[in-house]
């Protein structure tokens, strides 16, 4: 038996950890030896993805304040990772046509949830002693406006200018603050839920895409990016298919 203890693994947090990126970032931390705290509205799958992964499970609804309170003390005082990933894209009406509550909607999570989180656990990252990291799961959509995707694209815009806001205020504390753009990655429910359940719909945005991304090629760079040495700050990444030039611009086959 070894005399010298074993050290503590350092402490991310996930959020939207039950599917898609965030499940495969929270794998793929954890396979780099960190303490991972899966959060998300579904308490049955991050639970048995933080019992999978010997992490922590928190039934959070990043759009509450008690729930992101209950996050906060379940990481603990110091943090050395989060990635703020919960979100998602609700509808694809032009904006003469918007559904004003699903904008609201995406605004509160992907917007919103970001700010509560971040709020909260940001006194544990500059705590966490240098190596304190926040990744801001963004989107191309955040990047450039698309017709038919208003509502995202303006939550996601929040998304990108709030990483910038945060980097400017915090440019003299311990805390990293960057963002992945990703473009189209097929994922299980993200364009489910943007269809409200719709396959066929959903099915054919990756209709004949050769390669579109997927999950993991998201998260290993999402932990790439936050296990730089702690004097480099990845400021913005964006990752997409090589079939995809823009949003509007997509090779097909078939």
């Amino acid at each position: 038996m070894s005399d010298h203890p074993t050290a503590p693994r350092p402490t991310a947090v996930v959020t939207g950890a039950s599917s898609g990126i965030g499940a495969a970032t929270a794998r793929r931390l954890a396979a780099h030896g960190f303490r991972v705290v899966c959060a998300a509205r579904r308490a049955e799958r991050v639970e048995a993805l933080a019992a999978e992964l010997d992490g922590v499970a928190v039934a959070c609804d990043v759009t509450v304040d008690a729930d992101v309170a209950r996050l906060a003390e379940a990481a603990g005082p110091r943090v050395a990772v989060l990635v703020n990933n919960a979100g998602g894209a609700l509808g694809l009406e032009p904006v003469a046509a918007a559904d004003v509550d699903l904008w609201q909607r995406m605004y509160d999570t992907n917007v919103l949830g970001t700010l509560r989180v971040t709020k909260a656990l940001l006194p544990a990252l500059v705590a966490s002693g240098g190596d304190g990291a926040i990744v801001n799961v963004g989107s191309i959509a955040g990047l450039l406006a698309y017709e038919g995707g208003g509502g995202y694209t303006v939550a996601k815009h929040g998304v990108h200018v709030m990483s910038e806001t945060l980097r400017l205020e915090l440019f003299d504390q311990p805390v990293r603050v960057t963002e992945i753009a990703p473009g189209m990655v097929h994922t299980e429910e993200f364009s489910l839920t943007r269809f409200s359940g719709d396959q066929e719909r959903a099915d054919k945005v990756y209709h004949g895409v050769p390669g579109p991304l997927v999950a993991d090629d998201v998260a290993e760079a999402v932990v790439w990016m936050a296990t730089r040495p702690a004097h480099v700050n990845v400021d913005l990444l964006v990752i997409k298919p090589r079939a995809q030039a823009a949003p509007h611009k997509v090779h097909r086959t078939g």
